[in-house]
C-alpha cells in the first residue's frame, strides 16, 4: 500500500491494535519524545490515556469534564482542554488545575482538538456539543490571551500546519471541508480557501496532521481509515482501518514513523460494534514518510 513502509528498515509494515480499550471517542493523540509514550484522550468517557512504547505499559486518567485534547509544555508539564476551559494537568496526583476559561458565554459548548505550532503557540477549536449550532471557533492562545482566528464552526477539528509554518490547516467537519490559511508571524490568518473536500457518502474529515513532505493526513470518521493529500490538495494515499470512526493520527516512534491513530466507536449501533470489536482502539503502523517534530506549548500559561 503507499505510504506504509516496505519493511526493508526490519521494521513491522502491519497494522496493529496496540491498545483495545473500547473508547467511546477516542481523539488527540499526541507522542512524547522524552517519555517514548503517546498521550490522548477519550472525550466522551472523560479520561486522558497514555500507552509506553517501549514497555506497552497503559496507564488512564479520570478527567472531570470532556477532555478535547491534551498537549505538552514547555516547561515539561501537560496541558489539556476540558469541555469549558484550559487546564494544567498533573499526572502524579491526577489533578487538574484551571488555566484559563475560553468561552463562558457559550454553556453548550466545549473544546475539541489542539494542536502546538514550531513556534509554540495553542491552536484549538472550540465546537457545539449538541452538533447542531454554527458556535464554534478556532483560537489561539497567546500572551495577551485567548485570540479567536476564525469561526462559523459546528464541529472544528485541527488545526495543523505546513513544515514552514506559513499555512494553517482547520477542518470544518461537518462540511466535509479542510481550509487553508496564509498564517502571519503573529497569527493572523488570512485568503481562507478550501484545502480538501472529502466526497466520500458517510466520511468526515476529523484531526488532521502534516508529514516532513508538506503532506496532510486527515482522519475519517465514518470512512474507515485515513486519506493523505499532497501540499496542492491532490489526495495521493489512503490507509484502511479495520474500524469506521477514525479520529486522528501522529507520528511517534524514535524517527517520527510510527503512525499512532485513535478511533471511537461513538455513533455504532449493537450490531456495528459486534462487527467492529476494536472501534475506539489505539493502532499503529509504518509510513515512510516522518511527522514533524511535536512542539511545546510555550505561550499564556
Amino acid at each position: 500500500m503507499p505510504g506504509i513502509a516496505d519493511g526493508g528498515d526490519g521494521m513491522s509494515t502491519s497494522l496493529e491494535c496496540v491498545w483495545p480499550l473500547a473508547a467511546e471517542l477516542g481523539e488527540g493523540p499526541i507522542w512524547s519524545a522524552s517519555e517514548q509514550a503517546v498521550w490522548f484522550v477519550d472525550i466522551k468517557g472523560h479520561a486522558v490515556h497514555r500507552y509506553h512504547e517501549p514497555s506497552g505499559e497503559k496507564r488512564s486518567w479520570e478527567a472531570p469534564a470532556q477532555p478535547g485534547f491534551i498537549l505538552p509544555t514547555a516547561d515539561g508539564g501537560l496541558l489539556c482542554g476540558l469541555k469549558t476551559g484550559l487546564y494544567r494537568f498533573n499526572p502524579k496526583d491526577g489533578k487538574f488545575t484551571l488555566l484559563r476559561v475560553v468561552e463562558p458565554d457559550k454553556p453548550d459548548n466545549r473544546l475539541n482538538d489542539g494542536f502546538v505550532d514550531a513556534q509554540g503557540y495553542l491552536w484549538f477549536g472550540s465546537m457545539d456539543d449538541n452538533e447542531r449550532n454554527h458556535t464554534g471557533a478556532l483560537y489561539q492562545l497567546t500572551d495577551k490571551g485567548c485570540m479567536r482566528r476564525d469561526d462559523g464552526y459546528v464541529i472544528t477539528n485541527g488545526p495543523a500546519e505546513s513544515p514552514d509554518g506559513k499555512v494553517l490547516y482547520h477542518t470544518d467537519t461537518l462540511e466535509k471541508v479542510i481550509y487553508a490559511f496564509n498564517r502571519a508571524p503573529d497569527g493572523t490568518l488570512s485568503e481562507k480557501r478550501v484545502f480538501a473536500r472529502i466526497t466520500r457518502e458517510g466520511a468526515y474529515p476529523d484531526g488532521p496532521c502534516v508529514d516532513t513532505e508538506g503532506c496532510l493526513w486527515t482522519g475519517l470518521f465514518g470512512g474507515k481509515g485515513l486519506n493523505r493529500y499532497a501540499p496542492d490538495g491532490r489526495l495521493i494515499e489512503t490507509l484502511a482501518l479495520p474500524c469506521a470512526n477514525v479520529t486522528k493520527a501522529t507520528f511517534g516512534g524514535s524517527d517520527l514513523r510510527t503512525f499512532y491513530i485513535t478511533t471511537a466507536w461513538k455513533g455504532l449501533n449493537d450490531r456495528q460494534r459486534k462487527q467492529q470489536p476494536l472501534a475506539g482502539g489505539l493502532f499503529r503502523a509504518r509510513v515512510t514518510v516522518p511527522g514533524l517534530p511535536q512542539g511545546r506549548i510555550a505561550h499564556g500559561l
